[in-house]
């Protein structure tokens, strides 16, 4: 198990640091009524805002429904998952919402997020928090105005070096003192990218990198590794990258996916990255850790010169998200209509028969036989999803 989640605080005296700021959370959720303003936690990656969400609601009996900006972006999506929530919050129990990242609800996926959740955000009826790296952008001036900002800051590099020989204590194993100090500096005050390094490095995985390379955004560490000039500077680029090992393995894969390669070269790729999941998988499965220094030997084969790939959080191209979104309805629609003509269920028709039909339809070598009002609403739906 990965140290950031075995020592993860289980209540909150447990979470060090930021003293001041929860006692302000927690004088906000014990004293929450109807109409009280929401709360934003603002502050860098790993710094516990998600975790002090989840331990407050847990200790004041709430249940948490947690979201994040994908959830939020659209008011559509918005009203399916809350408005259920906000009207019966007597058969659903205690809920409360916390939404993280609410500063990535941005870009053209943005279909009037922010404006719905603004709208809710103003007369709340249950608890809701929300968090973000940070509150400078146009969009979060809007959501600080209906919100009260709590912010988190970064542990003293003092805290950190009593927190992470109090870890290591516990483990059995010990690390020398200036790679302490050096991890120390390097987490910036996140204590998941602390603990995570740190057990790579009791593990036995300590690569040499230079600091020019190191970097906190994993968007631009993918970015960089797949425009990096050799090799060489590619794995400087991907040992720099101290996050989660499945988030990197995750963002390696989305990205490769979405991007236009050559047959052969994206099915090395993802062989490639089959091999590093399987690894990981028997690291997690045998709590084999001593394991985790080969994942990025094999995750810095997938270095190309000039593949063209660029980072993607989705497994799908945007023109591709953007014609399920749309599409989605007329061909449910659709379906509906020729399971009930063709006599077998939804899921068989959509699984066995559409692919079919679609195929035919595309070469013009079939023509629908129905009556007239079936007809033409089939024509309407394929006439939306051409």
């Amino acid at each position: 198990m990965m140290w950031s989640e075995k020592y993860r605080p289980k209540n909150l005296l447990e979470m060090i640091g930021n003293e001041e700021a929860k006692e302000s959370y927690v004088k906000w959720i014990s004293q929450w009524k109807k109409g009280t303003k929401p709360l934003l936690l603002v502050g860098p990656p790993g710094i516990g805002k998600t975790t002090m969400a989840m331990l407050g609601s847990k200790q004041f009996g709430y249940d948490l429904i947690s979201l994040n900006a994908s959830d939020v972006r659209s008011k559509q999506r918005i009203q399916e998952i809350l408005d259920p929530v906000l009207g019966n919050a007597t058969v659903l129990g205690s809920p409360m919402i916390f939404v993280d990242e609410v500063d990535g609800i941005h870009g053209r996926s943005d279909y009037g997020g922010v404006e719905a959740l603004v709208d809710i955000l103003k007369e709340p009826t249950i608890p809701i928090i929300l968090a973000a790296n940070s509150d400078t952008s146009d969009k979060m001036k809007t959501i600080k105005k209906t919100t009260t900002t709590l912010k988190l800051r970064p542990l003293s590099p003092r805290l950190m070096k009593l927190y992470l020989q109090e870890i290591l204590r516990r483990e059995g194993v010990s690390l020398q003192i200036g790679t302490m100090i050096k991890l120390i500096i390097d987490s910036r005050g996140d204590i998941r990218s602390l603990l995570n390094s740190a057990q790579a490095l009791v593990g036995g995985f300590e690569p040499q990198t230079d600091r020019s390379y190191e970097t906190r955004d994993i968007e631009e560490s993918i970015n960089t590794f797949f425009k990096a000039k050799s090799l060489d500077e590619a794995r400087a680029i991907l040992y720099a990258l101290r996050i989660d090992p499945q988030e990197k393995i995750n963002a390696f894969y989305s990205s490769i996916i979405t991007s236009s390669l050559p047959k052969d070269i994206l099915k090395e790729m993802l062989e490639i990255v089959s091999e590093a999941d399987m690894l990981y998988g028997k690291i997690v499965r045998n709590q084999e850790w001593r394991l985790l220094r080969y994942l990025d030997a094999i995750l810095v084969r997938l270095y190309k010169e000039g593949t063209g790939i660029r980072y993607s959080q989705y497994n799908l191209s945007w023109p591709l998200l953007n014609r399920l979104r749309w599409d989605g309805r007329a061909i449910k629609s659709m379906i509906d209509n020729l399971a009930k003509k063709t006599h077998v269920s939804r899921s068989t028709f959509s699984t066995f028969y559409f692919p079919y039909l679609l195929f035919c339809i595309k070469h013009k070598s079939i023509e629908l036989e129905l009556d007239e009002s079936s007809n033409e609403i089939i024509q309407k739906e394929l006439v939306l999803i051409k």
